[in-house]
């Protein structure tokens, strides 16, 4: 059982937390606890903190005029569980398997195996677990190679040799949110010049953000959501996300550059907030 940080959250900054609103919190924390093995940390009047090993990953909240967002609107493509090793995924994949959680597909990207799925309200997740990094190949440009190719789960699940799974491992964390967002040009400006992560690939449609040679801790893309516009107050989905900077160098320069663009914040829950383009909201925090 490895209990090393994983290199994506070692880099100079990492996505710490998630919020989504829900319709149906009973529904959706259930899901997240008997699917995917998230304990409960903290009850609050709106809502529910879920995450592993007494660590925040997840809060749900729901509200009574929530509006459910249509699947065109700005918001979360997936929220991506990243396992702390190849055998962790593959103990979820036969926990997932035996419970009939129906799989809405899976992919060998190269640098990562992922298992894709929905929450009852139709949230996306990725369950995925890194290569080692020394594996990974980089372009001459400092890009890193990515692809979606099949994944083989039966061989994955295989792996496991009958394997117990009782919760998400210790050292489970978000490793990366996958946004939708309105336009590609614009999700550049704000990802890259702005808030100063590295475009690491690009897909037709899509970018991919990282810090310190991840393959992306942000992703966005425009597949459902071309031309989309800001998403209203009170839609269901992501409501907001924080990132965490291990470097405060890299906080401060992405701090001073909201005030030389006149981009609005304010200091919120440690933190410093704003929203990005689409209204999706963020915390970048130390």
């Amino acid at each position: 059982m490895t209990t090393e940080t994983s290199y994506a959250l070692t880099r100079p900054a990492y996505i710490d937390q998630s919020h989504l609103v829900v319709t149906d919190l009973g529904l959706v924390s259930g899901f997240y606890q008997s699917m995917l093995g998230l304990k409960v940390i903290e009850k609050t009047t709106s809502g529910e903190v879920l995450g592993v090993g007494g660590h925040p990953l997840l809060t749900l909240t729901t509200a009574k005029d929530a509006v459910v967002a249509p699947r065109n609107a700005a918001g979360l493509f997936h929220t991506a569980f990243l396992m702390p090793d190849r055998t962790e995924l593959a103990r979820w994949l036969r926990h997932a398997a035996h419970n009939n959680v129906v799989l809405d597909g899976a992919s060998d990207h190269l640098v990562s195996e992922a298992i894709y799925l929905s929450d009852p309200e139709g949230n996306g997740i990725e369950i995925y677990a890194d290569r080692p990094h020394e594996q990974w190949k980089f372009h001459e440009d400092g890009m890193v190679a990515m692809a979606t190719q099949r994944l083989d789960l039966q061989a994955l699940y295989d792996s496991a040799a009958d394997a117990h799974w009782d919760g998400m491992a210790e050292g489970t964390a978000i490793g990366h949110l996958h946004l939708q967002v309105g336009d590609i040009p614009q999700a550049d400006t704000f990802y890259r010049d702005v808030l100063g992560l590295k475009l690491m690939a690009r897909y037709p449609g899509a970018s991919f953000f990282a810090t310190g040679g991840y393959h992306h801790h942000l992703a966005a893309n425009i597949w459902n959501s071309r031309g989309a516009t800001a998403r209203a107050e009170n839609m269901t989905g992501l409501s907001d996300y924080r990132i965490r900077f291990n470097d405060k160098a890299t906080l401060d320069a992405a701090v001073s550059r909201l005030d030389a663009l006149e981009i609005s914040s304010k200091k919120r829950d440690g933190g410093v907030f704003l929203k990005d383009p689409w209204g999706i909201g963020l915390t970048l925090s130390a």
